[in-house]
């Protein structure tokens, strides 16, 4: 027995299903590439590394169970691929006050995570064909949504987030909530919550966020100009946005 048949055969070495694991691992290693490459360009959270450990880490555990315990094994270990990856997807997800960054990178985690799986599972053309549509996604359909954001919101067309804002003495926080809270409730506007915007040495901004609704820009108007007019608020004024 030659030196080489006596190492493969002491530590069970399957040079056959070993070649077959290297192609399967080096087609998630050059798909994670092209994905995490676009979201590297762009400077996003997760990037050409992150995109490639999460393609050949997929694609690993899908091999690996495949030919341990076959055809089940392979789709048991997916599965939980399939679900752990959403926990390192929440961990690129970050609130900053009412907005939310991140929900793309995670998503492009989740599906390099899916092209892994394919390539693990000895599906290179399909593998091949997610990562196409995931590209496609994140570029092609860029120019689309930067047109439709574009757009002057309507708030008859979409569910609205409306913010009443007031700037007030820093003495006076206290009173300018309840003032906030006493007007909208008067004009039947229920508040979601109440945060501070701005606060500097002298002046403070708060905002009522209203649940969101469709409100009469007349009623906000009026409401503001009438919180204007107490003694002590700086100015009152009203915005609208998008709900995340």
């Amino acid at each position: 027995m030659t030196p080489l048949a006596s190492l493969t055969a002491l530590f069970d070495v399957d040079l056959f299903g070993l070649a077959i694991s290297f192609i399967c691992l080096s087609t998630a290693f050059a798909l994670g590439t092209a994905i995490g490459l676009e979201r590297q360009w762009r400077q996003r959270t997760a990037g050409l590394r992150t995109n490639v450990l999460v393609a050949v880490g997929a694609a690993a555990f899908a091999d690996l169970g495949l030919r341990v315990a076959g055809v089940d094994g392979g789709v048991r270990v997916i599965s939980y691929v399939v679900s752990g990856i959403g926990f390192l997807g929440a961990g690129v997800i970050m609130k900053e006050g009412t907005h939310i960054r991140g929900l793309n990178t995670a998503a492009t985690l989740w599906a390099s995570a899916a092209v892994g799986c394919f390539a693990g599972a000895r599906k290179p053309a399909e593998a091949v064909l997610v990562a196409g549509f995931v590209l496609a996604g994140n570029t092609l359909l860029r120019p689309l949504v930067d047109a439709v954001n574009r757009r002057p919101m309507n708030p008859d067309e979409t569910e609205a987030l409306y913010r009443v804002h007031v700037v007030c003495p820093s003495g006076m926080v206290s009173a300018a909530r309840d003032l906030l809270f006493d007007e909208l409730e008067t004009h039947h506007y229920p508040i979601r919550e109440m945060e501070t915007l701005a606060e500097g040495e002298t002046q403070v901004e708060l905002a009522a966020i209203l649940v969101p609704t469709t409100a009469d820009p007349a009623d906000l108007d009026a409401i503001t100009a009438h919180i204007a007019r107490h003694e002590g608020i700086s100015s009152a004024t009203w915005t609208v946005s998008a709900t995340n």
